[in-house]
């Protein structure tokens, strides 16, 4: 498991600084996107990724793994929005942002170590199509949940999704650097 939990980091080391990068760029204009954007913005990867496994070609040449990085990246922020509320001007400068991120995927990493404590690693002998579709399922919860005003009546709520979105996206991005 502690190859895992390398891996893990490795990911998120990569993720995250392409995060800062952007924050560089952009500072944090996302900070004013409310929680259904970010989920469409998640969905619209999600797809692009299922589109392209099915269909085998791609047009435009933004890699899959870039997409699955990005759902990574998109669900951390929606976390963060989650926590903070969505801000009228972006607010965060750099070093803050880039803490929060930390914070946020340090939860998803302590989850995926509890859940691969209890399922034995089964993620290792799933298709990277296999959390496309998961990741997607989740989008469909999230969607329904928001509908609902974020009330659920025995479900996970907003934040487990983000949290498991976060995970199959790094088991995926695990996944493909080994092929």
């Amino acid at each position: 498991m502690s190859k895992t939990a390398q891996q893990f980091d490795a990911v998120i080391e990569k993720c995250q600084g392409l995060f800062e990068k952007k924050m560089k760029d952009y500072g944090s204009a996302w900070r004013i996107l409310r929680l259904p954007s970010l989920t469409d913005q998640i969905f619209i990867k999600a797809q692009r990724i299922r589109s392209i496994e099915d269909k085998g070609t791609q047009k435009v040449g933004d890699s899959i793994e870039g997409e699955f990085i990005g759902i990574l990246n998109y669900s951390i922020m929606a976390l963060i929005q989650l926590e903070r509320g969505v801000a009228e001007q972006p607010d965060l400068d750099v070093e803050l942002a880039v803490q929060a991120f930390a914070t946020k995927a340090k939860e998803a990493k302590d989850l995926m170590l509890a859940k691969n404590h209890d399922y034995g690693e089964a993620w290792r002998d799933m298709r990277v199509s296999s959390f496309t579709d998961l990741i997607l399922q989740k989008l469909l919860r999230v969607k329904q949940i928001e509908d609902n005003k974020g009330k659920t009546l025995v479900s996970e709520g907003l934040d487990a999704n983000y949290l498991d979105m976060i995970n199959y996206a790094v088991f995926a991005l695990i996944q493909m650097s080994e092929e």
